[in-house]
């Protein structure tokens, strides 16, 4: 039979451990209505930004503009951007991305192209960094905020929208994880450069919303409204050029877009670390009632022992 002492250690650290676990699955909670807010505060800047390029592509056409940012070329190199975490206890996030990643750099590596990498979050920067025999690294990003900001963004967007204009490299792919609902996170593949002209302004976007139900936090993923801001009237005279208007706005877009990417990623992981503690604090449940029934057979059978014992040495 175990040690009662053992069994009662046992409890108490399950206990200890399932505090630890709900309070980490409340601070991420915490963060993901801090990113919400972050992605309503940052979409007025979105929405004007869009109705400008619109407003200029309905005057001119984009493949025709001296615009470097969309002009593709013959493809030799090719930069992927892997989002990753800092932290772990999040379940598959981190793992999941990194194996997309490798799967796309393989496949690049067969189609005859010359991959390498942007690595975001010190996960994907660990782990890669290890195999750097086998994968090129182009530069490295870690210890950017919780929840993204357009910093974090343009840190980034510089290293870069430096590489693609020098021509070191001639397509930018991130790869990151689509917030689709509380249990659920997609990695994906998206084309940063060169820009796609048809994606310009988009119709609808959708936002994440955590709310309360039956007293337990979940997130719900909606559909926004259509840009809310008006649109500018076809009168309007620009003091510079089209080609002028575009090279300024293209940059801001496309960081605009790599701040979208980070802030889903980082809704991802938030989740995801919120799915894991919760399954981590059921099971620190069930264990605890587990162990506790465990105690009390073990103490009966001490207790009945001692009665036989004591029945035992009288009837002698």
């Amino acid at each position: 039979m175990a040690n009662l002492k053992d069994i009662r250690d046992r409890i108490v650290s399950v206990k200890n451990t399932r505090k630890i676990t709900e309070a980490m699955r409340l601070v991420a909670a915490a963060k993901v209505r801090r990113a919400q807010e972050q992605v309503l505060r940052s979409r007025p800047f979105a929405d004007r930004l869009a109705r400008v390029l619109e407003n200029i592509q309905s005057r001119m056409r984009f493949e025709l503009a001296d615009a470097p940012l969309l002009k593709s070329r013959d493809i030799k190199t090719i930069t992927l951007l892997a989002v990753t975490g800092d932290r772990g206890l999040c379940g598959g996030y981190n793992s999941n991305i990194i194996k997309r990643a490798e799967l796309r750099y393989a496949e690049l590596k067969k189609q005859g192209f010359e991959p390498d990498l942007v690595l975001i979050g010190r996960k994907a920067i660990g782990y890669f960094q290890n195999r750097s025999s086998q994968y090129k690294i182009r530069a490295t990003f870690a210890e950017l905020e919780q929840v993204p900001t357009s910093d974090d963004a343009e840190s980034i967007t510089n290293e870069v929208l430096a590489e693609f204009l020098s021509e070191s490299t001639d397509r930018v792919e991130v790869i990151y994880t689509k917030f689709i609902n509380l249990v659920s996170c997609n990695p994906v593949v998206q084309t940063l450069l060169p820009l796609d002209p048809q994606g310009i302004a988009e119709s609808d976007d959708e936002i994440f919303r955590l709310t309360t139900k039956d007293s337990r936090l979940t997130i719900e993923k909606g559909v926004a409204p259509a840009n809310e801001q008006p649109v500018l009237p076809s009168d309007i005279v620009f003091e510079q050029s089209p080609e002028q208007l575009l090279n300024a706005l293209l940059p801001l877009y496309l960081q605009n877009q790599l701040l979208r990417a980070l802030q889903e990623s980082a809704a991802s992981e938030l989740a995801s670390r919120m799915t894991a503690m919760n399954n981590a604090s059921d099971n620190a449940k069930e264990l605890a009632k587990t162990l506790t029934l465990d105690y009390n057979k073990a103490r009966q059978a001490a207790i009945t022992q001692e009665i036989l014992e004591v029945v035992g040495g009288s009837c002698a």
